[in-house]
Parts: structure tokens; sequence; C-alpha cells
């Protein structure tokens, strides 16, 4: 055809392919117009025109190209593009490749290059799910693995094993503001979050963090569509329902631990029932104080209460310690008065008993018992009165009777622990003592 300087009436015109350009193309042109080295074409044929995609020359009046010419002529360049001429039609008698042998061994290396990559690697923090077609399929271990390449399946690999985190209450500023600012920056509060009720119908300003990981990577990949913020909606409401269950003092002092307790099996409960595939590992308290416009006067309470609890406490020392010295003080009086009475009943009973032997005497012998009487009596009188003997003969001596120190009454002793004994009754003397007075001595 005059448009196809390369394809005869028969046929495209074969030529070598390695070195040498084709046999009636010129050139490298895969369309077969002539090169620019190449002289034009001689004889009959029409002068060149200028070149037109389809590989002929211009003119309007020309045929349209052959589709099948052109599939042909871009089979052979391809052909001349395998290395070592796989598709050289010039090679057919050297034992060169086919055509369609090439095509062949082509798709045998972009297969074999398709299943290398259904390869891949877990590592020991992940797991494997295997998805065929979109839908689970199954899970790998860390490891070497293997799995048909896509479209048919493919690999999510999450991490099974890193502590995640959620915050109720509160963000933390994360490190990007700490390299734009150079400090830690405290965190950031979300009243809406932090401000709850509670059981004796205070409000309270509590922040929370929330530590889980993935249990099941298949549960946690297709059960929920986002189990961060599935753990964080649990974690709230179970922490306000705790916390409406507490009054506010213990949820201040000493029962946070038991708070955090109860957060975290509710909390586990509820992503369990959804089957998340999460584990709840910890649940901390970060803050727990009253609202920040009533903090001032809370804490003046807190003082009041304080010091309440102090001076209670004052009172209940002083009450410990006086009341058992008191007890212990009427102990002993009862049981010194009771030391008292069987004394002074042992006493009686002794005197008595004299009596009764001095009344048998008596009865048996009166001159002598009466005698006796006298002469103890005096004794005793003589031997506690001072007495001054004054002879007959002695002149000038006045004798002085202290009368004025006889009426009165001698000062008490002072009293002591213990009562003092009783003396022992002595009989009335036959003759009274004359205290103070002076003895005539007859000679």
């Amino acid at each position: 055809m005059p448009w196809n300087n390369g394809v005869s009436a028969d046929g495209p015109v074969p030529s070598p392919v390695g070195g040498s350009a084709m046999a009636s193309g010129g050139g490298n042109s895969p369309w077969g117009t002539p090169g620019p080295s190449e002289p034009p074409p001689r004889g009959n044929r029409p002068p060149p025109r200028p070149n037109r995609p389809w590989g002929g020359n211009g003119g309007s009046g020309g045929p349209p190209p052959d589709l099948d010419q052109l599939i042909a002529r871009l089979q052979h360049f391809l052909r001349g593009l395998l290395p070592g001429g796989l598709g050289g039609g010039g090679l057919r008698g050297r034992g060169g490749f086919s055509g369609g042998r090439g095509i062949a061994v082509l798709a045998v290396v972009i297969i074999a290059v398709w299943l290398a990559s259904g390869f891949y690697r877990v590592q020991p923090d992940e797991q494997g799910v295997v998805l065929r077609f979109g839908a689970y399929d199954r899970t790998t271990l860390p490891g070497l693995n293997y799995h048909i390449p896509w479209p048919v399946e493919s690999v999510l690999l999450p991490a099974v094993t890193r502590i995640n985190r959620v915050e109720v209450g509160y963000r933390s500023q994360g490190p990007d503001a700490r390299v734009q600012t150079g400090r830690d920056l405290p965190p950031r509060d979300v009243p809406e979050e932090s401000l709850m009720l509670t059981g004796d119908e205070n409000i309270i300003d509590i922040d929370c963090a929330v530590f889980w990981r993935i249990r099941d990577a298949s549960d946690f990949l297709f059960n929920t569509r986002n189990p961060g913020y599935t753990v964080k909606s649990a974690a709230e409401s179970v922490l306000r329902e705790v916390i409406g269950r507490t009054p506010i003092q213990p949820a201040l002092t000493d029962a946070r631990a038991q708070i955090e307790a109860s957060v975290l099996k509710g909390v586990q409960a509820i992503v369990d029932q959804y089957g998340a595939g999460v584990e709840i590992t910890q649940v901390q308290l970060q803050k727990v104080d009253p609202p920040a416009a009533v903090i001032e006067s809370f804490r003046d309470v807190q003082r009041a209460n304080t010091d309440a609890d102090r001076m209670r406490n004052e009172a209940e020392s002083y009450h410990n310690d006086i009341v058992p010295r008191a007890r212990g003080d009427a102990a002993r009086l009862v049981a010194e008065a009771d030391g008292a009475r069987q004394a002074s009943a042992a006493d009686a009973t002794g005197q008595a008993q004299r009596f009764l032997s001095v009344l048998q005497a008596y009865n048996a012998a009166r001159d002598v018992t009466l005698t006796r009487l006298y002469i103890e009596t005096m004794q005793d009188v003589l031997s506690h009165t001072p007495s001054v003997i004054v002879d007959d003969k002695l002149q000038g001596v006045v004798p002085y009777l202290p009368l004025n120190d006889l009426g009165r009454t001698p000062s008490p002793a002072p009293s002591s622990a213990s009562p003092p004994a009783a003396s022992p009754p002595t009989a009335a003397p036959a003759t009274p003592p004359v205290v103070g007075s002076a003895l005539r001595m007859t000679p």
C-alpha cells in the first residue's frame, strides 16, 4: 500500500531483530516510515509527503490505516525490546523463541512476581489478620507468613501488645506543644466530661485515664467501628454511675482505690458485651477536686471539719485520761475504808475481850484488881503529864498552875492517807489525875 512502506501486498516483511533496521521500514520506528538518513524510495511511487501517526505519508484523500497491520507492527516492536531476542522472528532458524513463547515467559515472570508478593512478616507485637475478598479468614502469629496476593487476600497488622490510653475529663498536651514551648504544659480541662454529681448531691471535678490493649485482633477490627471511642464512652458512663453512688467526702479521701476497681470492672463488662476485643488493664484517677469556682470555700469547710475532729480527739483523749484515774482513786478509797472498818472491828473485838477478861479477874479478886487498875492508870497519866515535885521545906516558892493552857484545844495533827489506828481504851481511873499540880511528899 502507498502509505505503508514496510509492508507488501502479502503482509509484513520480516526483518532481523537485534542489530539492523527493518527491511523496508527504515530507522527504528515501529510504524515503518523512512528514517531521516534513509533516501526516499524511487520508482513509480509518488514523492514523499509529511509523516502521519499511522506511519504513511500525508494526503487528504488517502485510505485509513489497517488495524490488523498496526497490531502486527506493534508486536514486532515489542519483540525487539525483549532481551536476547526472545521474540525475534529472524532467529527462528537459529533456535530463538517464537512470539507466543516469549509472551508466555513474560507472563510466567509476572505471575511469579505476583505470587512472591504474598510473603509478609508479622512483628512480635503484632497479629496478622488475613482478609479474603474483604472478609475475615484467619489470624496469623508473629513471624514470616504467606497469603494469596491482592486482590484475593490482604493482611492487616494491628499491634496487640501496645498499651493504649484514653482520657476522660481532660486532654494532655502532646509532644508537639512541648517542642513549640520548650516545657511541659498542664493538661487541658474538659468540663463537660469532668463535672459529675455525687451520691450526696454535690458536684465534683474528676479526671480519669483508662489504659487498654487489643485482646482479640479480629473482634477489634470488625465488631466495632471505633474501639478507642467506645472505650472512652464506656469509661465516662461507668465513672458517672460509680460517682453517683459515692458521697463526696469518701471520693476525695479514701475511696479512690474502690472507685478505680469499680470503673475497671464496669468498663470491661461493657466492651465484652460489645465484643470489641479489648482488655482494660488499668484505671487511674488523675484529679478529684471540688469545682474550681467553690474550691476555696470547700477548703475552708475542710479546715473547719479538721479543727472539729482535732478538738473531738483532744476531748476523747482527756476523757480517756481522767476517767480511769478517777475510777482508780475511787477504788483506792473504797479499799482504804474497808481496811479501816476491818481494823476498827478487830480493835473493838479485842478491847471487848480484854474488858471481859478484866471483869472476870475483878469478880475473882476485887481488891487486887482495883489496886492494879489504879496503878496502871496512874502510870499512864504520869508518863504523859509533866509533874513538878516541891519539897514542903522549901520556902519562897509559889506554885504555878497553867490554868489558861488547860482550857485550850490542841491543834489537830495533819491528816494522813490512812486514819490513825484507834488506841485501846483504858479503864476509867478510880481517882482522876491531877494535871500540872504540885505533889507534896511526906517524909
